[in-house]
């Protein structure tokens, strides 16, 4: 009793996170609640990929936000969540312009968004740096050959790859790489980079990394900012966006991070620091992803092939990597491209997915091409909670509006549109949701091992 007393008291203690100027040394040693980044060393910024944010108009704030957010990342990452979720992390952040930063609107605005976001409480002390050119003296502005109307996060997803062409022309579209890999242009792309800093040099013992999503808001925002756009579209579908929120997981803390909640309070914090009103448009809300892909798919000129080429794939694990990079198959984000692009009538080659089959009876069959038992075992807990999401999803098209009502009015809150309208286009999102998900399900066939999952079973259904 007394062990558990201690680790649960552990676990409320505040976590220090002391980050440094480059080249500068602690002043005492480090401890399990005390840890020290310094920039270039466990914050490092990559020359090239900063050349591309580092146009006429970037201000010390910029950089700061940039820091900012690097820390962040550490201090999430560095710091295991207790069983109760939240955790005490206080940050201490060397800025240029000390001025902006110790203001009270823009700090109360920051804890907002990211204690919204994380579920943690956050408490941030900005230092003044006395490196006041910590990024050097390069300067290659981008060129653009007309205007951008619009900037928006750009990965090799489906939903990116859609809503950028729906949303303008690829002339008027800044697409900006919010991942921390680099990778080729497929054909169709235009202009991305990717997050200019790398955070290393301490073992990760957190794997949730909520922050990301501030993070990516607040590189859309800087790259937005430099290139006079006010706009940002958020290119989540409804399931994507709206999902996480309406069917959480259970015990723990719900994923707000494209709910539009989130982006609201951003707006608030960029606004209070950079003193302009970027604002974060999510056009597809209230489609399922099956919708929009059949949208892009309606536009002159887009060829199924356009969608093919994308990944949607989050899984890193050697399962993947065995002869070539390919997608699970499995995981919510597959389940959810592969109805999405049934819903679209596109078919993709037989060699997509290293679990291809879901039509086989027991699950063993479908992993047969998987070797390690505990991969084997980690594929099933992601493919039967992903299936259950997203019939239990399905199913709140069945509930009353009374059901709804929480979420209608948060959602109206935030989008500023009246709320039986909005209780309307939930509603609406998803019965479609309903429609597709039971499609897919139908083509699978009776025997499918992801009905057994929707009994309850993990394995299948002769076991």
């Amino acid at each position: 009793m007394d062990q558990m007393t201690d680790a649960a008291s552990d676990a409320l203690e505040e976590k220090h996170l002391v980050t440094l100027e480059k080249g500068k040394r602690s002043h005492g040693p480090t401890s399990q609640n005390l840890v020290f980044a310094e920039i270039g060393k466990h914050i490092l910024f990559v020359p090239d990929i900063l050349d591309s944010f580092h146009v006429e108009g970037f201000t010390a704030k910029h950089y700061d936000l940039m820091v900012v957010a690097a820390a962040i990342e550490f201090a999430d990452r560095r710091w295991s969540r207790p069983s109760s979720w939240l955790r005490r992390l206080h940050v201490t952040v060397p800025v240029i312009d000390h001025d902006a930063w110790s203001r009270s609107e823009v700090q109360t605005t920051l804890r907002s968004a990211i204690n919204f976001l994380t579920g943690d409480s956050w408490q941030f002390n900005f230092v003044k740096a006395t490196d006041r050119s910590p990024i050097g003296s390069r300067q290659m502005p981008l060129v653009f050959d007309q205007t951008k109307t619009f900037a928006i996060a750009y990965s090799n997803g489906l939903d990116s790859r859609a809503v950028s062409a729906l949303s303008g022309s690829p002339a008027e579209a800044l697409c900006i790489r919010v991942a921390s890999t680099k990778q080729r242009r497929l054909d169709g792309d235009s202009y991305f980079t990717q997050i200019p800093f790398r955070v290393k040099g301490f073992k990760g013992k957190e794997s949730s990394f909520r922050s990301r999503g501030f993070q990516f808001a607040a590189i859309a925002t800087i790259a937005s900012h430099l290139s006079n756009i006010t706009r940002i579209v958020v290119p989540e579908s409804g399931q994507g966006a709206l999902g996480p929120v309406l069917v959480p997981l259970y015990n723990i803390y719900t994923d707000y991070r494209n709910f539009p909640t989130f982006f609201r309070k951003m707006e608030r914090f960029t606004r209070a620091l950079l003193g302009t009103s970027i604002k974060f448009e999510q056009p597809r809300l209230w489609s399922t992803k099956g919708e929009t892909m059949t949208a892009f798919l309606g536009l002159p000129g887009k060829k199924k092939e356009f969608l093919v080429q994308t990944r949607s794939c989050w899984q890193t694990r050697r399962i993947v990597n065995a002869e070539r990079r390919r997608q699970c198959g499995l995981c919510a984000a597959c389940l959810l491209r592969r109805m999405s692009l049934y819903a679209a009538e596109v078919t993709e080659p037989k060699d997509t997915y290293v679990i291809a089959d879901l039509a086989a009876a027991e699950i063993e069959a479908a992993l047969s091409k998987i070797a390690d038992d505990a991969d084997r075992n980690i594929m099933i807990e992601y493919g039967s909670v992903g299936t259950r999401h997203f019939q239990h999803l399905a199913e709140m098209a069945e509930l009353p509006d009374t059901a709804l009502r929480p979420f209608a009015s948060q959602i109206a809150a935030a989008t500023g549109e009246p709320y039986e309208q909005t209780l309307r286009n939930l509603r609406l999102m998803l019965m479609t949701h309903a429609k597709e998900w039971r499609a897919f399900l139908s083509a699978q066939g009776d025997g499918s091992f992801l009905r057994s999952w929707l009994d309850g079973g993990r394995h299948d259904r002769f076991k």
